[in-house]
């Protein structure tokens, strides 16, 4: 079961990360893109995946895990319970959301 302390640790270690305020929830940036965003729900993270396929075959299997609203109909941000998570699956989650926000020099440098 994963925590908004989880996300905070796990995010902040990615390179060139930085926490600030969205819409008066915690969220966390790669130069100056969010990657990351905690909702106004307890115990609920917002990222960005690749496409909207993507977040709904995430949604498709593991419904437990993943969520959508009709807010986010049409993009390509997958909601996460984080009591359905485990510590390795949301570090997967929020490095892939920062690969697809970071700059291509410094997601490559990261993965070199």
């Amino acid at each position: 079961m994963a925590t908004e302390d989880d996300v905070r640790g796990l995010a902040l270690a990615l390179p060139e990360t930085a926490e600030k305020p969205m819409y008066g929830t915690p969220a966390f940036y790669v130069r100056r893109k969010w990657f990351a965003r905690m909702r106004e729900e307890p115990g609920v993270l917002a990222v960005p995946v690749p496409s909207e396929e993507h977040k709904l075959e995430l949604v498709a299997a593991r419904p437990d895990a993943f969520f959508t609203t009709p807010h986010f109909d049409g993009y390509a941000v997958v909601l996460v319970r984080l009591a359905q998570v485990d510590d390795e699956e949301l570090r997967e989650l929020l490095t892939d959301a920062w690969r697809l926000r970071a700059p291509k020099r410094l997601a490559a440098a990261f993965d070199a």
